[in-house]
């Protein structure tokens, strides 16, 4: 294990103990569980980005391009209150691969997701079941045909590490700027391996271990620059909701 790795690695068991001496000084368990919202990842600085893995169709020889970085432009960051910095999503969504492997491999896709957290007392998880929706304050930017391509996916603590829930990001505004997406976390679907699952489940909300955002253009067939700005990801209740979710199941997968 790398220095750093290993830092990071006694960081997170120290944290660990922290907070549940805290929660038991302040006899947590004991009154009604905390409807607060819950900040699950910032992006403002390099060290946020650091918790995050990154993965596209070029990594198995498809062609795509992907970019995770701090963006720190005045201009993309306008309207974001106390953050000079956020995380940039870009790249090229191509759907060839290289000639050998046409027929064989299959490109379109991009994602980041939230690095696993281990520590000495185990993986750390977090517990959203308090909360009813997954809350991200997104800037959508890039060519348009790719804007109902991407998703957001979530992996809970199971035995099968291929599962995966999914929901689509549905974006309201076209101008570039940023808007909170608020998605119940009751329609999110169950999928293994990129295929929806026949006999859905209620997900384990009490230990998330990851959340990332896909990008999908081989699904749809498009093409094109992509490029996504991502603030924060937060599990919230109804009465933090400051844009209608969307109520309705949403079938679509990444498969």
């Amino acid at each position: 294990m790398a220095l750093s790795n290993f830092s990071a690695y006694l960081n997170r068991s120290t944290r660990y103990v922290l907070d549940n001496t805290a929660k038991i000084l302040r006899m947590e368990g004991t009154k009604d569980p905390s409807r607060a919202p819950m900040t699950l990842f910032t992006f403002q600085t390099r060290e946020d980005l650091k918790q995050f893995a990154t993965g596209c169709d070029a990594d198995i020889g498809g062609t795509s391009t992907l970019h995770f970085e701090l963006d720190d432009s005045p201009e993309r960051n306008k309207g974001i209150t106390g953050a000079p910095s956020t995380a940039r999503f870009r790249g090229e969504m191509r759907l060839d691969v290289r000639p050998e492997l046409r027929g064989k491999i299959r490109g379109g896709y991009a994602g980041f997701r939230s690095k696993p957290r281990p520590s000495l007392f185990g993986e750390i998880c977090d517990d959203v079941s308090n909360h009813q929706f997954l809350g991200l304050r997104l800037r959508l930017g890039g060519d348009p045909r790719l804007r109902n391509s991407y998703f957001v996916n979530i992996q809970t603590d199971g035995p099968f590490t291929t599962d995966l829930w999914q929901h689509r990001l549905y974006f309201k505004r076209n101008d570039g700027g940023w808007e909170d997406i608020f998605i119940p976390f009751d329609n999110f679907i169950l999928t293994n391996t990129g295929e929806l699952v026949q006999h859905q489940i209620t997900m384990f909300r009490e230990r998330v271990r990851t959340v990332g955002i896909s990008l999908l253009g081989g699904n749809s067939g498009v093409s094109g620059t992509y490029d996504l700005g991502i603030h924060s990801i937060r599990a919230v209740n109804e009465e933090d909701v400051t844009m209608p979710p969307l109520m309705e199941k949403d079938p679509s997968h990444g498969a």
